[in-house]
């Protein structure tokens, strides 16, 4: 088994650390960049929000906070903004219980909290968005790109913007919508948690839930549902959208729409779009008078007459928006009030900033949908998705809001640049230097299966860096597979020697040196690469595979009992442990450790055909013809397995069942070695007792 590296997350300049200190750095960070707001006071809107709200008293009925707005007005009344955000106020009550009062510290200390979980958080957000849901044999995710969702989860948690929302205590709302979106995004992924494409309703409906209980905390809580639309589009189904648009624009039949629907995309869009739909209705029926009203002064744009200049102020907005999180240098709690004058005039210099930020978004639309580089379409896709749908409640698109700029709805979407800045850390990181630009091509020509160009492509980038040693790595896997041996071994020598810890290549340099017969060489690489990656099954895989060409049985079934115990679905190695006690004649342990394997590949057509001839050694035809045929189901074109079935009837005495998968076998490979002959002897004796019978 071969390993190939991620291409650029390990070139970001980060440590490579663990996912709990990981987790830990992360937390610290947010809270050093936010503590220095622990002991402010009540400002701005937390008048209105905290101190003139009598929801938060205690002597008010609790339930005021299910018919009552953010600011404590029931939202019958005209003057309502709407904002229903009960849980919100909720957490608000609580810190004024628990503090027996007013006392803004407790408040505060509570939005760092919430931010410091956040951030953590968004590495395992990141890091979904990133490599996709990736588990090991005992169901334990993994992470592809540790250092890239590390990053992005740093950048986030640094991240200025978020000042507003953290240091203002009603940027809780922000906060709390925040946390349970992550939730709700994260109990959607856990819908796919199994390896047989099957998904649960169950945590699809889970996902819902916790989007409600997003909105309920703020209205922008919705958008997650978009965002796990896209996920399940472009990481479940792994849809390419260039590649289905050019298949429908040239009227080519898509196969990606067949799998699709088979995978059961619809039915989990339905059911996002249905409880969407629900949670939607329920807000407007709240709502009770209609939408919320406001003045020319909080929202000028929205109150610009000819439809252009609105549309032209509303993208001036937005990048405004674009440049705080760019470059959060002048941050401000209030952006009414005539802060941002209206672009009257195609003379305005201003209008440079909405055509600016408009050819920047193509230009990562263009690179998200149409790159050759699957990492690079996946990363700023999942970027773009997390950066815009977020911020579409606060668009103006779908009804008037009731500001111009308010840095706390870019709470959310700010995740969104932080992911594509951090791919632009590592995408700068890897091709500073040319040698990687050559390593990434022979990459994606070797995942293609052009391995020609790509060896042209990998020589050339250790020649420019003669110390670049995941080049060498795949270099010399692709010189194995083409039985280059003596130039494989010194490249992958050279790759470890430079690099000591590089577990993958001391594998694939003992799978080398296994084929060149020195094994007392591989059997120290494949020692290495298990010293310096504890937990590495295929490694011990290969293993077992030196000690059984070695004749050490004992050791070589301890090594594929640690593959299995690693990964509990490693099939090569279930079915070499029951080959190899088949041979050495165990067969009562071959055929425990073949039903063992079983129960966890259930539907493993290797394991069933060598068990199945383990049971027929024992004469245990009926248990044995079973196993056969079961295997013959799922894969029904396997010579050997016909042959071998042939066999068993054969010594059963079913010999007319035994003749059809004689010629079974024999029709889809002639050159079977012994069923020739065994079909012979089979006639012969046919026709002895038909003379017999004559």
């Amino acid at each position: 088994m071969v390993l190939y590296e991620p291409n650029w997350d390990h070139h970001i300049p980060l440590p490579k650390l663990g996912p709990l200190h990981s987790r830990l750095v992360t937390a610290f960070v947010a809270l050093i960049c936010f503590i220095n707001s622990y002991d402010g006071d009540f400002v701005f809107d937390d008048s209105e929000a905290i101190i003139n709200n009598k929801d938060l008293n205690p002597d008010t009925p609790l339930s005021n906070i299910w018919k009552n707005d953010f600011w404590g007005s029931n939202l019958s009344s005209n003057s309502s903004h709407k904002s229903y955000r009960p849980l919100t106020v909720l957490t608000f009550r609580i810190n004024y219980l628990l503090a027996g009062g007013l006392h803004p510290i407790g408040f505060h200390v509570l939005n760092v909290a919430l931010h410091c979980v956040i951030s953590v958080l968004m590495i395992d957000v990141f890091a979904i968005l990133i490599g996709g849901l990736v588990h090991d044999g005992r169901g334990v995710k993994l992470s592809l790109f540790p250092k890239a969702s590390f990053l992005a989860a740093l950048f986030f948690a640094a991240h200025p913007v978020h000042t507003e929302s953290v240091a203002g205590i009603v940027g809780r709302a922000d906060l709390l919508c925040a946390l349970f979106f992550q939730l709700s995004f994260l109990v959607y992924c856990k819908a796919f948690q199994g390896c047989d494409k099957k998904f649960s309703v169950l945590w699809i409906f889970g996902s819902i839930l916790l989007c409600a209980v997003a909105m309920l905390c703020k209205e922008q809580g919705i958008t997650v549902l978009g965002v796990n639309a896209a996920y399940d589009i472009l990481m479940v189904c792994n849809l390419n959208i260039y590649e289905l648009a050019h298949q429908l624009l040239c009227r080519r039949k898509s196969a990606d729409i067949g799998g699709m629907m088979r995978s059961g995309l619809l039915m989990r869009l339905a059911l996002l779009f249905l409880g969407g739909s629900f949670l939607l209705y329920a807000r407007w029926r709240i709502m009770g008078t209609g939408p919320p009203s406001f003045t020319e002064v909080d929202n000028p744009a929205s109150f610009a007459e000819n439809v252009i200049l609105r549309i032209v102020n509303y993208n001036y907005y937005y990048s405004l928006n674009a440049w705080l999180l760019l470059c959060p240098w002048w941050l401000c709690f209030d952006w009414s009030m005539g802060c941002v004058p209206l672009i009257k005039s195609a003379t305005d210099w201003r209008i440079v900033w909405p055509l600016l930020l408009w050819c920047c978004l193509m230009g990562l639309v263009y690179q998200a949908l149409c790159s050759q580089d699957s990492n690079k379409r996946r990363t700023l896709t999942f970027g773009l998705v997390l950066l815009v749908i977020p911020f579409l409640p606060a668009s103006n698109l779908f009804f008037r809001v009731g500001f111009v700029i308010a840095e706390r709805v870019l709470y959310l979407s700010s995740a969104g640049y932080c992911l594509i800045l951090a791919y632009a850390v590592g995408y700068c990181s890897c091709h500073w230097k040319k040698h990687k630009v050559h390593y990434n091509v022979g990459k994606n020509l070797a995942d293609r299966g052009n391995q020609s160009a790509a060896v042209k492509y990998y020589r050339e980038a250790v020649r420019l860096h003669p110390k670049y040693v995941h080049a060498m790595n795949n270099l010399g896997n692709i010189l194995k597979e083409r039985n280059e041996l003596k130039e494989a071994e010194e490249l992958l020598s050279a790759a470890v020697h430079i690099q000591p810890d590089f577990a993958a290549a001391w594998m694939n340099l003992g799978i080398v040196q296994n084929s060149l017969k020195k094994f007392d060489e591989a059997e120290r690489s494949y020692r290495n690469a298990i010293r310096f990656r504890k937990k590495y099954p295929d490694c011990y895989y290969n293993l077992g595979r030196l000690y059984a060409d070695l004749n050490r049985s004992i050791d070589a079934l301890n090594a594929w009992r640690n593959a299995t115990m690693l990964k509990p679905d490693h099939s090569l190695a279930w079915n070499n442990m029951v080959i190899l006690l088949d041979n050495t004649g165990n067969l009562a342990q071959a055929e425990l450790i073949g039903k063992e394997a079983l129960k966890i590949l259930p539907k493993d057509h290797t394991i069933m055909f060598s068990l199945a001839n383990v049971l027929g050694k024992q004469e245990k035809y009926k248990e044995s013809e079973g196993f056969f045929l079961n295997a013959l189901k799922i894969n029904p074109n396997v010579a050997s397995c016909h042959g071998n079935l042939a066999v068993l009837y054969h010594r059963w005495g079913k010999l007319d069942l035994a003749k059809r998968h004689y010629e079974l076998s024999l029709r889809l490979d002639p050159s079977a070695p012994g069923t020739k002959e065994n079909y012979n002897m089979l006639k012969r004796k046919l026709e002895q007792r038909q003379r017999t019978v004559g």
